[in-house]
């Protein structure tokens, strides 16, 4: 069985499946995004969909669900004004209106624990509709 790390706050465990996708993305630059999800069966947190590094930011905004809340990381690569390649890991927590009471607490309460986790996150937005996540707020951010 997989490792999983603990989130004191609720319970919930994060799956070594998540911090080695993350690793994989952030460091070896395999995956463009990733999305995890919460099995409230087995209070863990793991991988609901892993985007190629040949995707982009509207793949990942059109693979979270509409009526259930998610987590997910991007990394956004970009050129500077200076002409300096860079790059910035962005950590969404998205909780639409149509989701159920129980998943946004959940969700809610569980999303520190997995931050600590995910050690290299330079910002976080926080979503309840897909303008509250444009790519134009990514950008205006990374910059």
């Amino acid at each position: 069985m997989a490792m999983a790390f603990k989130m004191a706050t609720t319970g919930m465990r994060v799956t070594e499946e998540c911090t080695s996708s993350f690793l994989e993305m952030k460091w070896k630059k395999v995956h463009r995004y990733i999305v995890f999800k919460i099995d409230e069966n087995s209070r863990k947190v793991t991988v609901d969909k892993v985007g190629g590094a040949g995707e982009n930011y509207q793949d990942l905004a059109a693979s979270l669900p509409v009526d259930d809340c998610r987590y997910a990381v991007f990394d956004f690569d970009f050129v500077t004004a200076d002409n300096c390649r860079k790059s910035k890991i962005f950590f969404i927590y998205w909780s639409p209106e149509a989701s159920r009471i129980r998943a946004k607490i959940l969700y809610a309460t569980s999303k520190a624990g997995l931050r600590r986790v995910l050690e290299g996150i330079h910002y976080e937005l926080q979503a309840t509709d897909p303008t509250e996540m444009g790519f134009d707020i990514i950008q205006d951010r990374a910059k």
